[in-house]
């Protein structure tokens, strides 16, 4: 299984941040617990104990989150920031920023995604013999809310990508903002970039698909949410409070041995 992560955590988070607060987006609460300390909780209980966090608008303040925080070393994992200067450009650029930190396979994902632990296992367990990305789909497309902002896939042949566009018209499932990738779509990112001057994650995605190398994995019956608004923010206090599935705040992550089940 995959042991390490990228986190994106650089970006200005302007829709969020209404009133003027200058808070980095990744450290807006969901019930009181930080975006970005939920996303690395779910991750370390996945089976993740080695992270890089992308930071770039105010990373001052993220640096001092976690290196104040006593429960990431109380858990034993290892969270290296990693500095974006560029980070008013895409979010491929942010992606970019980890070439050298990684000598492998790693999940990748954003900050302000909220998500059952369920979700990472799917990216963590993922077979990275038989494709070079793994990107956690939602099916569930009469649930997805805010789907005009939403990251739309289409698939072929089963779980390969065949299109992914926040502006499709016709697709099947719905990009959940977790990944299990290889070094390749460093590769990917770093020719759009070369040839544009900016890059985005999608557009990585769309060139694997084209080599066949971009799968799907089905999250079934777990639950994600994307955290961009302080509305989005209340709808997944709502649903954690009212579900019971907030990531565990144990002193530990659990063992795990194999992937998940869903029925």
């Amino acid at each position: 299984m995959i042991r390490q992560a990228l986190i994106l955590a650089a970006g200005m988070g302007t829709r969020i941040r209404e009133g003027g607060s200058d808070i980095p987006k990744p450290l807006h609460t969901v019930l009181g617990i930080p975006l970005l300390k939920r996303t690395i909780w779910s991750l370390a209980n996945a089976g993740i104990t080695r992270f890089g966090v992308v930071v770039g608008y105010r990373a001052e303040l993220i640096r001092e989150a976690i290196e104040s925080d006593p429960d990431y070393a109380a858990r034993g994992l290892q969270i290296e920031l990693i500095e974006n200067p560029e980070y008013e450009k895409s979010n491929g650029v942010s992606v970019l920023a980890a070439r050298g930190h990684f000598d492998g396979p790693f999940v990748l994902t954003m900050a302000d995604h909220v998500f059952d632990d369920g979700v990472a296992e799917c990216a963590a367990f993922a077979s990275m013999e038989v494709a070079d990305l793994h990107l956690c789909v939602d099916y569930r497309i009469d649930d997805i809310y805010d789907m005009d902002d939403a990251t739309k896939v289409a698939t072929v042949d089963g779980p390969y990508i065949n299109t992914i566009s926040k502006q499709l018209t016709q697709f099947d499932c719905v990009d959940c903002g977790v990944f299990a990738v290889s070094l390749a779509l460093l590769d990917e990112l770093d020719e759009v970039l070369q040839s544009k001057g900016d890059c985005s994650l999608s557009e990585g995605v769309a060139r694997l698909a084209t080599k066949r190398r971009a799968r799907v994995v089905d999250i079934g019956s777990c639950f994600w949410q994307d955290v961009d608004t302080q509305s989005a923010r209340e709808r997944a206090e709502r649903i954690l409070e009212a579900a019971d599935v907030a990531p565990s705040l144990r002193a530990a992550p659990a063992s795990r041995t194999k992937p998940p089940e869903f029925v």
